[in-house]
Parts: C-alpha cells; sequence; structure tokens
C-alpha cells in the first residue's frame, strides 16, 4: 500500500457523530445527491452535499445518525456550501452511510 498514514495523522481527523436534521434535494450538484443539515450537539449544525441518492430517499435519512469528518475545510459545491464529509462504503455508484448501531450523543467522537 503506498499512501500509509501515521496513527500521528490519523488523529487530525475529526470523526464525529450527528443527526440529519434537514434534507433537500440538489438539483445544481453535477451527480445526484441531497443537501444535509446536521446536528453535531455542541459543534452546532453542520451542511454537507451527499451523492447517496441511489439507495435513500429523503424521508429515510430524516434523524438517521451517521459519522462525518467535521474538520475539512468549507468547500463550494454550485451554490452550497458543504461544511463536513459524510462518511459511507462505497459499493460501485452506491454508498451505505457509516453509523453507530445504537444512538449516541450528537458530537460524540470516533475513534
Amino acid at each position: 500500500m503506498d499512501n500509509i498514514i501515521t496513527f500521528e495523522d490519523f488523529t487530525k481527523v475529526d470523526l464525529r457523530i450527528g443527526t440529519i436534521v434537514e434534507v433537500n434535494d440538489f438539483p445544481e450538484a453535477h451527480h445526484p445527491a441531497y443537501q444535509l443539515k446536521i446536528d453535531f450537539g455542541d459543534l452546532g449544525v453542520k451542511t454537507s452535499s451527499a451523492q447517496i441518492t441511489i439507495r435513500y430517499k429523503k424521508e429515510d435519512l430524516l434523524h438517521k445518525q451517521i459519522v462525518a469528518v467535521v474538520n475539512f475545510p468549507k468547500k463550494q459545491i454550485a451554490k452550497f456550501m458543504s461544511e463536513c464529509l459524510v462518511l459511507g462504503a462505497v459499493d460501485g455508484k452506491d454508498v451505505i452511510l457509516l453509523n453507530p448501531q445504537n444512538k449516541v450523543k450528537n458530537g460524540s467522537t470516533v475513534s
């Protein structure tokens, strides 16, 4: 494997649990996507664009807990500002969201 990182590199990634509190269509996105608002507890509500339209309907996502990277710089996607990166396992063009098995406090760290 060519892209080995150190444990110190990994500790720089701030992975947190959040709950999706709003889901909107994102017709301006280059690939089919949703605009998400995610509650990270004490970190506040952050926005994200997620290409998860194959597996998930908007109503399936509302109140779902997810895992996201919250310490990336903001990224402009069309007219939308994405503030975090929602994580998922990629299976071809399908994405399966990573989420805790049991409900946990929003903003909980993932290690």
